[in-house]
């Protein structure tokens, strides 16, 4: 069995920065994506334009040209497929890995789930967030009706539709869906939508609820999900109520795979999730197994974005090759 330096797992925009300072480094390294590459952006809603300025997402030194002053969906993807293709990075994808375990001399052995196995001296865990939705644990929550992804307008015009959540994702959807006529009614525990809302979003969703068009529930959280309608208590009141809701998108955040990370032998704390590593290398509890990226952020995944997780990339292959490690910027101190 090849014997690899560094296995890395995850194909994600943090993942492909990974692949690009090991390729600078010289070394042996292989990629594993479970999708395509970068398939969390790929699942993002298909207009959607990232918050950050280009040049905060781009990785491996090469410019990120965008037509806007924010980079949409598409071209996020596009770039990202440039970057790979000009470091020529190595990588297999649609292998969906299962654990990585230390053997005895040291190596690690990376399973997947379709029955492969990889040998590497070190592993890296750049696996993100988004494919683990917060769940709300309320009766109805897996029917066809309900998703955790929102995806495109269109197939939701003129029907009741309730958008769970007050942040970013469910404020963009109600803009869309608002404009592409279905009848929109947010749902959201607290008494205003979150702070941290695109700017340039909130003066239109807050006039959109002014004018009647959109629909608010604040200090309202989740009861029960029924086909066609949908029972929300207030918190203040303790009233209940039933919306009418044709579809239901529970858009209140993801989280990273807890599951993954223990398999492969990294400690959590029990409250927060927040795996045990060095803040300097981003070398795991397991010597030899790194963190790249939002992986390492446990609930606190609103800390960890490619704008800071592309730079522990930098510093994990400083420290493999014994290197003195670059300086990371220290945004995730709270974590």
């Amino acid at each position: 069995m090849h014997i690899y330096d560094v296995i890395v797992i995850g194909g994600g925009p943090c993942g492909l920065a990974m692949g690009v300072e090991l390729a600078k480094s010289g070394m042996d390294y292989l990629i594993l994506e479970k999708g395509n590459l970068t398939e969390s952006i790929r699942n993002y809603p298909r207009r959607m334009r990232f918050f950050s300025t280009a040049e905060n997402i781009e990785i491996g030194g090469i410019p990120f040209a965008i037509s806007e002053v924010k980079a949409s969906r598409n071209e996020a993807l596009q770039y990202y497929r440039k970057v790979a293709g000009y470091y020529n990075l190595n990588f297999k994808l649609f292998i969906d890995v299962d654990r990585a375990e230390k053997q005895p001399d040291g190596t690690f052995l990376t399973y997947t789930n379709d029955g492969q196995i990889f040998q590497s001296k070190n592993v890296v865990l750049a696996t993100g967030y988004f494919d683990v939705p917060r769940l709300l644990n309320v009766p109805g929550e897996n029917l066809p009706n309900v998703s955790h992804y929102y995806d495109e307008p269109f197939k939701y015009s003129y029907t009741n539709v309730v958008l769970v959540g007050g942040s970013n994702s469910s404020v963009e959807a109600a803009l869309e869906l608002y404009r592409h006529d279905a009848h929109v009614t947010i749902v959201h525990k607290e008494a205003d939508f979150r702070t941290k809302v695109k700017y340039w979003l909130v003066p239109d969703v807050k006039n959109r609820v002014k004018e009647g068009k959109i629909h608010t529930r604040f200090n309202s959280v989740t009861e029960a999900i029924e086909p066609g309608r949908m029972l929300i208590r207030n918190t203040e009141t303790g009233e209940t109520e039933w919306l009418p809701a044709d579809f239901v998108f529970l858009l209140v955040g993801y989280l990273p795979d807890e599951h993954l990370l223990t398999r492969c032998g990294v400690e959590l704390d029990p409250a927060t999730k927040v795996p045990t590593f060095n803040t300097e290398n981003f070398e795991t509890n397991v010597p030899g197994l790194y963190l790249c990226g939002t992986v390492m952020a446990g609930i606190f995944t609103e800390k960890v974005f490619i704008e800071n997780g592309r730079d522990h990339a930098a510093a994990i292959a400083d420290h493999l090759a014994g290197r003195e490690i670059r300086t990371v910027k220290e945004l995730i101190d709270r974590i």
